[in-house]
């Protein structure tokens, strides 16, 4: 049993020029990032160097434009033209050593088997550090891109979902760590008891299996999981051991932290096998006058066109023909991200924000918290949702790369270290280990009673 105290876990979640929508227009970034694989080196060192727990990548499966969007305002959005995820992280698991190595894969549009042998590829190369963020496709324009006439319902979306995770984790148990002898004198290269076949059969999937990748070294990569809905908790309490989610308040964040923790228990689970990490959008500086100023250099480069766009995708709904000094409509017809809708309606409500309001506060966090202050202002509040079971650690949104991501290494780290909040070194090699994620056991989830027949 692990008695050391209870310390944070930090995640890096990169964009390539950073997360605020205008980013890339500032003179300090890199704005050909999203393809330039020096500046990702540079960018996953740095984390490393901060002794991050992980790298994170989002990923969208559509071109420029969504349905109704001119192209002349999509062509001021930045977050376009980037390398594919998994391709970027297993060149990245070559410059690095300890850092998790973690990416966006939707359910909605990829076969299980697909993506269970690409994720535990990619823990064989980094030797045990890859994590899969499972999501359900809230783009609608996804569906155009793959032989499919409409995009399927959100509560559709789940139900595959469901089923998807379960096959992904039977396909990583497909063998012991000792199965593969490669016995030149015998002429076994593997050994056939050692093996499980999964022979999935569901209302969605019908898998054989086994896969044809042998077990990493941290038995399975790190399931994450990002919704927020009720259906997307119910998905992560069973399936997933880290859950990235968008909180604006201590206590809704608490709330969160506990209907989680307890959903999980009706799995069997315990509360330590999932950690829970609210998504922050940071700006640091030396004194809270140099944060701000930093922020405000950054708001003054939102382009109106650009800012709406935001506003309307994180929304689920056209927003473009309502008038932006007026309310928030509360009425949008939403098949996109509903808990991202929610949460954004309830703080225009809150606040009594117009549309050009919301957006400008919007335009570099998508829902997230936002902290702009020195490195003890910013530590106390992360101290106070960790203590206070709003959090077991939280995934850092830079508002701008490389020097917002240097600023959090160098001034707020260090902080947090003081305080003995956060590691002064890695636990492990394993993204397991330095989570404090248990070890999954040879063939559990066959045993477990899932939708599987084992046979070896």
């Amino acid at each position: 049993m692990n008695n050391s105290p209870r310390q944070m876990k930090l995640g890096a979640f990169i964009y390539p020029t950073g997360h605020h929508v205008a980013a890339w227009r500032h003179p300090d970034s890199q704005a050909d990032g999203g393809v330039n694989f020096k500046h990702y080196i540079e960018l996953a060192q740095t984390a490393e160097r901060g002794l991050f727990d992980m790298m994170f990548l989002a990923d969208v499966l559509s071109g420029v434009t969504r349905q109704g969007e001119p192209v002349t305002t999509a062509a001021r959005d930045s977050h376009f033209g980037h390398f594919e995820p998994l391709t970027l992280l297993s060149a990245l698991a070559a410059v690095t050593e300890h850092l998790g190595l973690v990416a966006t894969m939707t359910t909605t549009y990829n076969e299980p088997y697909h993506v269970a042998r690409k994720f535990a590829s990619l823990d064989l190369i980094s030797g045990g550090r890859s994590g899969w963020n499972l999501v359900t496709s809230a783009n609608t324009d996804e569906a155009l891109n793959f032989s499919s006439p409409a995009h399927a319902l959100h509560a559709d979306r789940y139900e595959r979902a469901r089923e998807f995770a379960h096959v992904v984790q039977g396909l990583w148990d497909s063998w012991d760590e000792d199965a593969f002898t490669r016995d030149k004198a015998s002429g076994l290269f593997f050994d056939p008891t050692k093996m499980r076949t999964l022979n999935h059969s569901g209302k969605h999937f019908s898998v054989r299996g086994p896969l044809n990748v042998p077990r990493s070294l941290q038995g399975a990569p790190v399931l994450v999981q990002a919704g927020s809905s009720d259906d997307g908790k119910d998905l992560a309490a069973e399936t997933a051991e880290v859950v990235f989610t968008a909180q604006q308040k201590l206590e809704t964040a608490q709330a969160f932290y506990a209907d989680v923790k307890e959903r999980a228990a009706r799995y069997g689970r315990a509360p330590d096998d999932i950690k829970i990490m609210p998504g922050v959008l940071l700006i640091v500086g030396r004194t809270e006058e140099e944060a701000r100023a930093k922020y405000q250099s950054y708001q003054e480069l939102i382009h109106p066109d650009v800012g709406l766009m935001q506003l309307s995708r994180s929304a689920g709904g056209d927003l473009s023909g309502y008038d932006l000094d007026g309310p928030m409509p509360l009425t949008v017809d939403v098949q996109g991200p509903k808990s991202r809708f929610a949460l954004i309606s309830k703080l225009a409500t809150d606040e009594g924000l117009t549309i050009r309001q919301l957006y400008m506060r919007l335009a570099g966090t998508r829902g997230h918290w936002l902290l702009v202050g020195s490195p003890a202002q910013i530590a106390d509040e992360f101290e106070e949702w960790f203590v206070k079971r709003g959090a077991d650690g939280f995934n850092i949104l830079p508002a701008l790369v490389p020097t917002g991501l240097n600023d959090i290494v160098n001034l707020l780290i260090p902080e947090l270290q003081r305080r003995g909040l956060f590691r002064r070194a890695y636990e492990g090699r394993t993204l397991r280990e330095n989570l404090g994620l248990r070890k999954p056991s040879n063939g559990w989830r066959f045993a477990a009673g899932t939708q599987t027949q084992r046979t070896a």
